[in-house]
C-alpha cells in the first residue's frame, strides 16, 4: 500500500472508529464490536465503482495536500489537544498510539475524532492498523501483538473484506496514474499554462467607420508558474500578439490622437507583429502573516490589489472578463507599473459576523528601474506609489479605498500601465493624458455587492489631481463607472454583463466633452478550455472633441485556455 496515502487517511477520524475495535481490552464503554460495526455499515453507500480521470487527478492533489497537512507519527494521546482523559474512548486511543503506532493528527494540534465516518474511512483506518501490526510481526516484535487483538481483527478484516479489497484495488489504479504522470510531468515545481485569443473586430460610425477595415488579430501568452514551497509563486510569462488599433477620426476625417477609448484587453500586451517578448516576471511569498509581491517586469497593481469587479476584471487583461480595459477595472490601477515591490496585510477576525477579514495593501512599481541613465531607475524615473483599504463587510459587499502618488516624465502618460506604448484608457491631448511632466495624486473608490448567486453589481469612481512641471500643465480628472453581471447565465460557466461609465476626462480649455462608454457582452463556456464572447462597445465624443463622432465596435472573441 502507498505510505503516503495510508499515512493521510489516518488522519482521518476513521482511526477513532478503528481505535473503538481494534482493542477489545481498552474499550471504556458498553458498545460492543459487533454494535459498531452494524452502525458503520448504515452510515453511508457504496461509492461509484469507476472514477474519471478529472477525479483521480483531484484524488491524487487531495491526497498530496493532506500527507502535507498532516503531523508526523504522534507518540503519546496527550499531543492531542482535543482528546482528555475522561473521553470514553481514551483508553483505545491511548492504546493505539503507544502500542501500535498508527496514528497521526492534524497540523493544530487536533484529532477531530467527533465526526462521523463512512464505512470506506473505517475501512481505510483498519488498513493502516493492520499494516502497522504487520510491520511488527515482520520485526520481531510480535509479543506486543496480543491474541485478543489479533482475533478481533480476523473479525474486522472478515466484516470489512468488501471496502478493503475496494480500497487496494482504488489505491492500485490510483498508484499507476499517480506513476503515470510522475513520468511524464513537465516539472516537479513548475506548471505551464497558456492562454491564446482570436478575436474579430470593426468599427462603425462616419468618418471613424469609413477609415477602418474588419481586421482578424490574436494575442497569445504562456506562463510558467513555479511554486518551491507550496505557499510561493513565480511567475515567468511570454507573450506574442498582431494587434493594430483602430483610427478614430473627427468631423474634419483627422485622427484623435493619443486615444484610448474602446480598447479591448486583447490589445494590451501584444507586440504588434507576434514577436515573442517576456512581458511579466513575478514573485510571491508569504512574508510573516502578510503576502509578499516582487516584480522584475510587468508588475501591475491590479496583480496584488483588490480590484473589486468581479466578472468583468480578468487579472492582467485577460480573455474571460470584459472586453474593454475600462470596464475591466478602475483606471486608477492603470498609473504606472512596472518593476517594484508591494505588501498585502491582513486584518479582521474570520469569524467576525460583520467585519470579515480585510486587509491593507501599500505597493510601489517604477516603470524604468532596469535603466541607469539621469532621470531613470526604481527611484528616479516615472513611478507610483499605492496605498489601499479592503473591507469585506458581510459576505455579499466589498470596499476598498486607493491611494496612488505618480511621478511621469515628459514622454509618459497617466494611464500607461508603466508599459511606455500610449494610454491604457482615457482619449487624447487635451485631458488627463496629457504627455507632460507631472506629479499625480489619485484617490479612488470601488465596491461590488453580490445580492444573490445569480447577480453582481459593481462600480467605481476615480479623482486625479495633476501638477504639471510647465505652465498651465495642471489638471484635474474625474473617471466613474458601474456594471451589472448575471453569471451562470444560461448555463453554468455563462456571463451576461453591461458596464457603463465616463473615461478619465478632463474639462480644461479645448475638452468640453465627456467621453461615455458603454459595454455589454455574453460569454458563453464552450468547454472549460473554450470560451466565446460576443459584443458592442459605445464610444461618445473621442478626444472629448465637439466635432467628433460617436464609435461603435463589433468584437466576437475567442479564447483558448489550457
Amino acid at each position: 500500500m502507498s505510505n503516503i496515502l495510508w499515512k493521510s487517511l489516518v488522519v482521518s477520524p476513521a482511526v477513532l472508529g478503528a481505535a473503538l475495535l481494534v482493542s477489545s481490552t481498552a474499550i471504556a464503554a458498553p458498545t460492543t464490536t459487533e454494535t459498531l460495526s452494524v452502525e458503520a455499515a448504515s452510515t453511508t453507500e457504496v461509492l461509484a465503482s469507476e472514477t474519471k480521470e478529472t477525479q483521480v487527478l483531484a484524488q491524487v492533489n487531495r491526497y498530496s495536500n493532506e500527507n502535507n497537512n498532516s503531523l508526523s507519527q504522534v507518540t503519546s494521546v496527550s499531543q492531542f489537544s482535543d482528546v482528555q482523559p475522561t473521553d470514553w474512548a481514551f483508553q483505545a486511543l491511548q492504546s493505539l498510539v503507544e502500542r501500535y503506532g498508527c496514528i497521526a493528527g492534524y497540523p493544530n494540534g487536533t484529532f477531530r475524532g467527533n465526526r462521523a465516518l463512512s464505512r470506506y474511512e473505517f475501512a481505510a483506518g483498519l488498513n493502516a492498523c493492520l499494516d502497522r501490526v504487520n510491520e511488527l510481526i515482520a520485526t520481531a516484535t510480535a509479543d506486543m501483538v496480543t491474541k485478543q487483538d489479533l482475533a478481533t481483527l480476523q473479525r474486522l478484516q472478515e466484516e470489512f473484506s468488501a471496502e478493503l479489497a475496494t480500497l487496494r484495488g482504488r489505491v492500485d489504479a490510483l498508484e499507476a496514474r499517480t506513476a503515470e504522470l510522475e513520468a511524464n510531468q513537465f516539472s516537479t515545481t513548475t506548471k505551464l499554462k497558456g492562454e491564446a485569443i482570436f478575436a474579430v473586430s470593426d468599427i462603425f460610425g462616419s468618418e471613424t467607420g469609413d477609415t477602418n477595415r474588419a481586421v482578424f488579430q490574436d494575442r497569445v501568452r504562456l506562463g510558467l508558474e513555479t511554486s518551491f514551497t507550496g505557499r510561493d509563486l513565480l511567475t515567468t510569462r511570454l507573450a506574442a500578439g498582431n494587434v493594430i488599433g483602430f483610427d478614430l477620426k473627427d468631423e474634419n476625417s483627422a485622427s484623435i490622437p493619443g486615444t484610448a477609448l474602446g480598447q479591448q484587453t486583447f490589445q494590451v500586451g501584444g507586440t504588434g507583429g507576434n514577436n515573442v517578448s517576456i512581458d511579466k516576471l513575478t514573485y510571491e511569498a508569504p512574508f510573516g502573516p502578510a503576502r509578499a509581491y516582487i516584480a522584475a517586469s510587468g508588475g501591475q497593481h491590479s496583480d496584488y490589489a483588490a480590484v473589486n469587479n468581479p466578472y468583468f476584471f480578468d487579472k492582467t487583461d485577460g480573455g474571460k472578463g470584459a472586453l474593454t480595459t475600462f470596464a475591466s477595472e478602475n483606471p486608477i490601477y492603470r498609473i504606472g507599473g512596472g518593476a517594484g515591490v508591494a505588501l498585502n496585510v491582513p486584518f479582521g477576525k474570520p469569524g467576525d459576523s460583520f467585519l470579515k477579514p480585510s486587509s491593507i495593501t501599500l505597493g510601489y512599481l517604477a516603470s524604468n528601474a532596469n535603466n541607469p541613465a539621469p532621470g531613470q531607475g526604481l527611484f528616479d524615473g516615472d513611478y507610483a506609489a499605492l496605498g489601499q483599504l479592503n473591507f469585506n463587510v458581510g459576505n455579499r459587499l466589498a470596499l476598498a479605498a486607493t491611494y496612488v502618488h505618480g511621478y511621469h516624465g515628459a514622454s509618459s502618460v497617466l494611464f500607461d500601465s508603466g508599459l511606455g506604448n500610449g494610454a491604457i484608457v482615457g482619449s487624447g491631448q487635451a485631458n488627463i493624458n496629457s504627455p507632460s511632466a507631472s506629479s499625480s495624486n489619485s484617490y479612488g473608490i470601488s465596491a461590488a455587492f453580490k445580492p444573490s448567486e445569480k447577480l453582481s453589481v459593481s462600480g467605481f469612481v476615480s479623482y486625479h489631481d495633476v501638477t504639471g512641471f510647465g505652465a498651465n500643465d495642471d489638471r484635474e480628472a474625474w473617471s466613474y463607472g458601474a456594471g451589472i453581471a448575471l453569471p451562470d447565465f444560461g448555463k453554468q460557466g455563462n456571463v451576461l454583463g453591461i458596464f457603463g461609465g465616463a473615461q478619465p476626462y478632463s474639462l480644461r480649455a479645448g475638452a468640453s466633452e465627456t467621453p461615455f462608454q458603454v459595454e455589454g457582452f455574453y460569454k458563453y463556456r464552450v468547454s472549460e478550455n473554450i470560451s466565446v464572447t460576443p459584443g458592442v462597445i459605445w464610444v461618445t465624443s473621442p478626444g472629448q472633441s465637439n466635432n467628433s463622432n460617436d464609435a461603435f465596435i463589433g468584437t466576437l472573441r475567442t479564447t483558448f485556455s489550457f
